[in-house]
């Protein structure tokens, strides 16, 4: 595993981020990572990315801020591939947190059930795989450092998915169209034209559709958008001062209008306002300086 430690001492905060890529769990996971550290804003909003993300409390938990208020997440919990912006609340003081950040193959695996059922949501991870998830966690509190940490991480996951539910079967048609569609998506940028992929695949919209819902978690249509979000939002940052409408036709968007409602779906914020709030270190979310929360 390839291991490398950022130390941040900024006006966001003071923190250590331990991250980890393991190339025998390429394609199914993206990145694990241990945080440890305070932040100065304890808000932060995190965008639509295309990952499932299964996060492990080390310490004091976070909360999940919504209009009704906030919520303390499951001690190990699962965050669904996100359709819109989710907004979470640090502990107070120190907290050490683990997060994997799972492409929707990884997860698939890792949880052997239709990705449907999580996608949007928040959801205690013993809820899904039972014991397991303790495991998890005491594997994590047992290590001896962060890099253990990762590595006891990598290992559970690369246990787990190496164990299909009902025995080895080989990979049905669909989940071989599936995954190609995918990755086409994610090549191109979310750019590919969704009938494109139902003429390449034989498959019918509805049935393309479903088996999306399935091992995504949204539609292709839905993944796509958040795709072309993701990397445009990654864009944003880099031509900081530029002309928008050239980025959003570069980008397949109609116009810029169509750009800036699609920012404003996915993220609660149209491009401009995007450029002016304070962007962690490393990272596409932001740190929430107000109170709002949607």
């Amino acid at each position: 595993m390839e291991i490398t430690t950022h130390r941040i001492d900024s006006p966001l905060g003071r923190w250590t981020h331990t991250e980890g890529r393991s190339a025998s769990l390429a394609g199914l996971v993206e990145s694990i990572g241990l945080f440890e550290g305070t932040t100065v804003f304890p808000r932060e909003r995190v965008f639509p990315n295309g990952k499932l993300e299964l996060i492990v409390h080390l310490g004091e938990r976070y909360r999940e801020v919504t209009a009704a208020g906030t919520e303390i997440c499951p001690a190990v919990c699962l965050t669904g591939l996100q359709r819109g912006p989710l907004v979470v609340e640090a502990p107070p003081g120190p907290c050490r947190v683990l997060g994997v950040r799972l492409h929707p193959a990884g997860a698939y695996a890792l949880l052997a059930r239709p990705l449907s059922e999580v996608s949007g949501l928040t959801v205690d991870f013993q809820d899904l795989v039972g014991s397991a998830a303790a495991e998890l966690a005491e594997l994590c509190q047992a290590a001896g450092s962060a890099e253990e940490c990762l590595r006891r991480t990598a290992r559970w996951i690369s246990e787990r998915v190496r164990r299909p539910p009902g025995g080895s079967q080989p990979v049905a048609s669909v989940d071989q169209w599936v995954g190609w569609s995918a990755g086409q998506i994610e090549r191109s940028g979310g750019a590919v034209p969704i009938g494109l992929l139902r003429e390449r695949t034989g498959l019918s919209k509805s049935r393309l559709a479903e088996a999306f819902r399935e091992r995504i978690g949204v539609a292709p249509k839905l993944y796509a958008r958040i795709v072309r979000f993701r990397r445009v939002l990654a864009r944003l940052r880099e031509t900081a001062g530029s002309p928008l409408v050239g980025l959003a036709l570069d980008a397949g968007y109609y116009d810029q209008p169509h750009m800036n409602a699609e920012f404003r779906e996915l993220s609660g914020f149209a491009p401009r306002e995007l450029l002016a709030a304070v962007l962690y270190p490393r990272s596409i979310s932001v740190a929430e300086t107000s109170s709002r929360a949607g």
